[in-house]
């Protein structure tokens, strides 16, 4: 009575199942890759009806490669993937552990003229010659003595590569793992600093909080350069990590060059500028140009003789597309007083004649007798940080190694064995050579053909 098999075995050894599983994992991936996932799915949601947004998110289809589904899936192809691999197993050892002159049906059977040759030599010499060649092009040979004063040579290259595709194998199991581990055990966030400032926090992706760094994280400087149409070129930030007030780690930060401290990597991300710059400016009373003042939001100076005191409340780059502009308040005994400073205020009112007289906030010499001019903005950017901690980072790299060494071995080598016969027949030694491959059929014919040539050559030197 034939032994029952085992249903739970039989499911996860099929086919049928991989190829289910691996379409299934396609179309969670475009769906994805389609639907806004996490911080983008908001906005989403917000333009579909209630109902629908509320039975996508109960789906987890906002944060797909997150959800239960996507982790039983990647579950279920790895089981998959085990038993399918232990299936194979004892018919690949067996054929990698099988002894080279174990009985090949029909292994001498129906060759092809062109794999037989006879010469006069002795079976000793020719064997000789024979083992000569068959190691330079095989390297280790074996030899078997048969009945019939018979030997029987044998060579193989690629033994090995019976075993690649469970490298694959290996190397998707490894990727899986890594994934999920990124997924449910590691976190991604953002974080934005100003030059001379400092964080030891960041925002996690995904409105989930947020999450103390085991160090902190100095913007001791941060540089832009531009295009001529303005467009960034390259920038950087030059960071300095500390630990415990100590200093751990510095240098420069690059796009696409992250930096790698303690299982975290510090990406640059993006950058801004900081609503906290400083304004150059200048005053002048009775057409007489005072000193040049840098202050910032919120500061204050003095004016000449007690005369009042100036505060900066805000400082805008382009504010109503005419360029830089301060607003400022100066206190008086005559009472306060709140007007713009605009960098290209001669241009503006050249564009626009009796501007001040009908704006006067617009006019820099609201405050008699003096005149107030903006020499410029020294602009203070932040520096803003991609912050990620992924656990499964090191696997998803092997993974991906091992992967491209597997699918090599797989599609690009094979197992070819070769065995060269040698018998007398009479008065002459006839010489048979057999071959087996596992797959690539058309490889191993080059190889034969070639064999036998030289084989032909090396008996015409011979009998000479």
């Amino acid at each position: 009575m034939p032994k029952q098999k085992n249903p739970f075995w039989s499911f996860f050894a099929s086919v049928y199942l991989t190829i289910t599983l691996l379409v299934l994992t396609v179309v969670l991936s475009i769906v994805g890759t389609f639907i806004p996932q996490q911080d983008a799915a908001r906005e989403f949601a917000q333009g579909i009806p209630p109902g629908l947004a509320s039975f996508l998110l109960t789906l987890q289809v906002f944060d797909l490669f997150h959800s239960v589904w996507f982790f039983l899936l990647m579950l279920l192809l790895s089981m998959n993937l085990i038993v399918c691999s232990l299936n194979r197993w004892p018919l690949t050892w067996k054929k990698f552990r099988g002894t080279p002159f174990a009985n090949e049906e029909g292994l001498f059977r129906g060759l092809s003229p062109e794999h037989i040759f006879l010469c006069d030599e002795d079976v000793g010499t020719t064997t000789g010659r024979l083992e000569g060649l068959l190691s330079r092009k095989y390297g280790k040979i074996s030899k078997n003595k048969e009945k019939e004063d018979a030997l029987i040579i044998f060579g193989e290259r690629g033994r090995y590569s019976r075993f690649a595709v469970y490298v694959v194998h290996l190397s998707l199991q490894l990727l899986i793992l890594g994934a999920l581990m990124g997924a449910y055990w590691g976190w991604e966030g953002y974080v934005n600093i100003g030059e001379g400032d400092t964080a030891d926090a960041i925002d996690l992706k995904g409105g989930k909080g947020t999450k103390a760094l085991p160090f902190t994280i100095r913007c001791d400087k941060f540089m832009v350069a531009f295009y001529e149409n303005g467009a960034p070129k390259t920038y950087r930030s030059d960071l300095t990590f500390l630990k415990d007030g100590k200093t751990i780690l510095q240098g420069p930060l690059l796009v696409n060059h992250p930096v790698s401290l303690e299982g975290i990597r510090v990406y640059q991300a993006s950058y801004g500028s900081s609503p906290d710059g400083r304004a150059s400016l200048a005053f002048s009373r009775g057409g007489k140009e005072g000193e040049i003042i840098k202050v910032g939001p919120g500061e204050s100076f003095p004016l000449p003789g007690k005369e009042g005191t100036v505060q900066i409340v805000r400082l805008e780059e382009n504010l109503m597309q005419m360029g830089p502009a301060v607003k400022i308040l100066v206190r008086s005994g005559q009472g306060e007083v709140s007007f713009w400073v605009f960098r290209n205020i001669d241009k503006i009112r050249e564009m626009n004649p009796g501007v001040t007289e009908q704006v006067p906030m617009f006019n820099p010499a609201m405050f008699k007798p003096y005149l107030f001019v903006l020499k410029g903005i020294e602009e203070r950017y932040y520096t803003g940080l991609q912050v990620i901690r992924d656990p499964g980072a090191p696997l998803v790299a092997a993974a991906a190694v091992l992967m491209m060494v597997g699918l090599i071995g797989t599609f690009f080598s094979s197992h070819r064995r070769i065995w060269i016969k040698i018998q007398r027949l009479g008065e002459k030694t006839k010489i048979s050579v057999a071959a087996r491959t596992n797959k690539h059929p058309v490889i191993l014919d080059r190889e034969v053909q070639h064999l036998t040539e030289q084989i032909k050559v090396s008996l015409e030197k011979g009998s000479t």
